[in-house]
C-alpha cells in the first residue's frame, strides 16, 4: 500500500537527491517544490515557510526526514520533525549521502538530525530509526532503500502509535 509521506530535506544540495528517492513506488508523496514556487515560498519569510510545510504536512501518515551532509540542526528540519510528531504520525531518517546528485557525485555522511532533539526528557534518536543504506555504489544504495522503504515507513507509524 502507497503511503503519502512528507520529505525533509536540505533542497539546494540535496534536491536530485530527494527527488530520486520520492521515484520509489512504496510512496506516494507530496508535489516537489520548483526552484520558483520554492524561492517565493523563501521570500514570504519564516510565517510564510512555515503555512506552507504545515500545508504540505496535511494528510501525511509519515514524514521521511532525508539525511544529506548539512542536514542536522537546520532550522526548518527541526521544525518540521517536530511538526510531523505533534501531527502523530510517522517519522524516520533516511541517510543519503550514499546516492549521487545531478553531476553523479556523492556527498560526505551528515549527523542524525534526531540527536540534538528532546522529547519527554529523551533523545529523540532513541525514539526515531535513522537507516543508513548499504551498498557498493549508488544504485545499490538504492535499491536497498528502494526494497525497504515500505517496512521502515510502517515501522516508523507504529512507534509513533506506541509513543
Amino acid at each position: 500500500m502507497a503511503r503519502k509521506c512528507f520529505f525533509s530535506f536540505h533542497y539546494v544540495p540535496d534536491n536530485w537527491r530527494a527527488s530520486t528517492i520520492r521515484g520509489i513506488g512504496a510512496i506516494e508523496g507530496n508535489q516537489p517544490a520548483l526552484d520558483n514556487d520554492w524561492e517565493k515560498v523563501t521570500k514570504g519569510g519564516d510565517a510564510q515557510i512555515q503555512k506552507w510545510i504545515d500545508s504540505q504536512m496535511e494528510g501525511r501518515t509519515c514524514a521521511i526526514i532525508l539525511i544529506g551532509e548539512n542536514t542536522a540542526k537546520r532550522k526548518w528540519i527541526d521544525y518540521e520533525i517536530k511538526k510531523a510528531w505533534a501531527n502523530k504520525v510517522g517519522v524516520l531518517g533516511i541517510y543519503i549521502h550514499g546516492i549521487k546528485d545531478s553531476s553523479g557525485n556523492i556527498s560526505k555522511k551528515g549527523l542524525n538530525p534526531f540527536a540534538h532533539l528532546e522529547l519527554g526528557g529523551k533523545n529523540f534518536s532513541s525514539i526515531v530509526q535513522a537507516y543508513d543504506p548499504i551498498g557498493a555504489d549508488s544504485k545499490a544504495r538504492y535499491n536497498y532503500i528502494a526494497d525497504n522503504i515500505d517496512s521502515w515507513i510502517e515501522k516508523a507509524i507504529g512507534i509513533r502509535k506506541n509513543n
